[in-house]
């Protein structure tokens, strides 16, 4: 039991670091996972690292968040996914409540608002092109734009949902629940 409890609290300060120390998403860290969790702490093989990829990004649910519990539960078992976890969010849990009392002490200040005006335009503009490389993905599977290589199933689902919520004020989930039971219904079918 000591042992456990010994590699439960590696296990969340190994991740709390990964945590804080990592910018760029879940994939960002998949290199410092690899350098503490099979290198430095040799607690899995280099080799490992990719079932812990294959299985993270199989499952629902953020890569690094997957990441940590998958090597948790490796190590420590139920408590170690637990506290791999936690050490995993909780560095972006505090930085995000720091922000916000932040904010909200300072949210009148002009100079705040300057920024902060000026980053609405970025963050839009970084919406837009993802959006728009999963539509041009989904439509043309990354193979270049041509009418011969549309999926036109997915179009047309795309347009319907389109309809839905821009004139048919439907909401967004139910939009989605529609998509999916359409392009399941269109693959059942054989259709696109």
């Amino acid at each position: 039991m000591r042992t456990d409890l010994g590699k439960a609290r590696l296990l969340f300060w190994t991740f709390f670091k990964i945590g804080a120390f990592t910018f760029g998403g879940g994939y960002a860290m998949i290199p410092l996972i690899q350098r503490e969790v099979a290198e430095r702490r040799r607690w899995l093989k280099d080799g490992d690292i990719l079932d812990i990829v294959a299985i993270a990004e199989s499952t629902p649910g953020p890569i690094a968040i997957n990441s940590a519990t998958f090597v948790g539960v490796k190590i420590a078992g139920i408590w170690g996914a637990a506290v791999a976890t936690l050490g995993c969010i909780l560095p972006s849990c505090i930085i995000v409540t720091v922000i916000a009392r932040l904010y909200l002490k300072y949210r009148n200040m002009a100079m705040l608002q300057g920024v902060l005006n000026s980053l609405r335009p970025a963050v839009v503009a970084m919406i837009a092109s993802a959006g728009i490389s999963v539509l041009l993905s989904a439509l043309w599977g990354g193979a270049g734009i041509s009418l011969a290589g549309t999926n036109w199933t997915l179009a047309a689902i795309f347009i319907l949902c389109l309809v839905f919520l821009q004139k048919g004020k439907w909401n967004p989930i139910a939009v989605m629940v529609l998509a999916g039971g359409l392009k399941l219904a269109a693959a059942l079918a054989g259709i696109g």
